[in-house]
């Protein structure tokens, strides 16, 4: 008999790395029989997916920002369901990134397909647009939600939706090796250092890097021994890499290289997003900095519900890492803020403390969100087999 054949769709870095844990899993519990194709980055490339084509290509948030790129998205939709045809596989699971991967399950079943649509990572209907909730019971058989509150918002619509927790939580996040890191790069022990992560997509590095580099600049003026490492991924690369930076820089890829960095920084400046919870995790003191263009925060700004940016700041319901949005996202508050976090021991403990609580209301212990999410794939593609 075949292994069966999982169409994975992952449209950025951080549903790319979700993505390369549940290819681990799943390989594990059939004992590697099962095969995958489909959409991803680099993580889900050295787990032996070739991407049909570059991620890059579905990576951009905003509504502004989206508006451009529209026809080459929908060219490579277009591309994507060809091919689901084509190869006609077990199940088809898309990762996140509900712009995009929706409409795949939306043609799927609009054409009649009888291949089980699974979707890992709820929309957060809680935050807004929770009408939301209908429009993925129409569209999918399974959601995988990564926090406990969010099932009930979609079981109460009749989709089958199950918690299997937050697969940050065994990223491996906290297992850097800061003394390694430092000796690979020439880095003195005694050096201050700051993690850098201006973002996965175009659309946020092309507006954080300057304001990141202009922080970086401020910094030195108080910390004038201070190296910046900066950790970045294949969407963003080449980007990332030609920026210019007012201090010795390290630009890394790789995910061992990028929790080495985490272990061997003293603090870290970050955009909005997964990030937060891997640096958590690290226990890597960190200020959040964000900017979308004036367009897209006026709209989300009419449309969200939720006080924070930053899911740690969210699962507390106060504000434990620091966070600049927008207009309040400039070099000076930032490089306050981190000056502060790197030389006041009250001020990071006090964070790390406030980190290490939501992460244990995320979920630690017992069997791995990944290993959870295999076992839901598996069991419905066992059901739709035997009916």
């Amino acid at each position: 008999m075949t292994a069966p054949l999982i169409y994975l769709i992952a449209g950025e870095p951080s549903g790319d790395l979700l993505a390369a844990r549940l290819m681990v899993a799943l390989r594990d519990l059939t004992g590697g029989a099962v095969r995958f194709a489909g959409i991803g980055g680099e993580a889900m490339r050295e787990q032996g997916m070739e991407s049909l084509f570059p991620q890059a290509d579905l990576a951009v948030m905003g509504f502004a920002e989206v508006v451009p790129r529209i026809p080459r998205i929908m060219r490579r939709l277009a591309q994507t369901m060809a091919d689901i045809r084509e190869r006609r596989p077990a199940a088809v699971v898309t990762v996140d990134s509900w712009g995009f991967t929706g409409r795949i399950a939306k043609r799927l079943k609009t054409m009649g397909s009888a291949i089980p649509r699974i979707h890992y990572v709820a929309p957060m209907v809680w935050a807004w647009k929770e009408k939301r909730s209908f429009q993925l019971a129409e569209r999918v058989d399974l959601l995988l939600c990564l926090l406990p509150q969010e099932p009930a918002y979609f079981t109460k619509v009749g989709l089958r939706a199950v918690h299997v927790g937050h697969a940050v939580l065994e990223s491996g996040a906290d297992l850097g090796d800061g003394a390694a890191f430092r000796a690979r790069h020439g880095i003195a022990p005694d050096v201050p250092l700051l993690c850098v992560l201006p973002g996965s997509r175009r659309s946020e590095t092309s507006r954080l890097l300057p304001v990141f580099a202009e922080t970086v600049a401020r910094l030195a003026l108080t910390h004038p021994a201070l190296q910046v490492v900066v950790p970045t991924v294949d969407t963003v690369a080449e980007e990332v890499r030609r920026a210019v930076w007012p201090v010795p820089a390290t630009v890394v890829r790789g995910t061992k290289e990028r929790y080495d960095a985490f272990a061997a920084s003293r603090a870290a400046l970050a955009a909005s997003g997964t990030v937060a919870l891997e640096l958590a995790l690290a226990r890597l003191p960190m200020v959040i900095g964000y900017r979308v263009s004036r367009l897209t925060a006026l709209i989300i700004r009419r449309l969200i519900k939720i006080p924070y940016a930053c899911l740690i700041n969210l699962l507390l319901d106060r504000m434990v890492v620091p966070e600049l949005i927008q207009e309040d996202c400039r070099a000076e508050p930032l490089a306050a803020e981190l000056a502060r976090l790197m030389d006041d021991r009250d001020i990071r403990a006090a964070q790390l403390d406030g980190a290490a609580l939501a992460l244990a209301r995320l979920g630690l212990g017992g069997e791995t969100p990944s290993r959870r999410a295999a076992r839901e794939i598996l069991s419905l593609i066992k059901e739709r087999l035997e009916t």
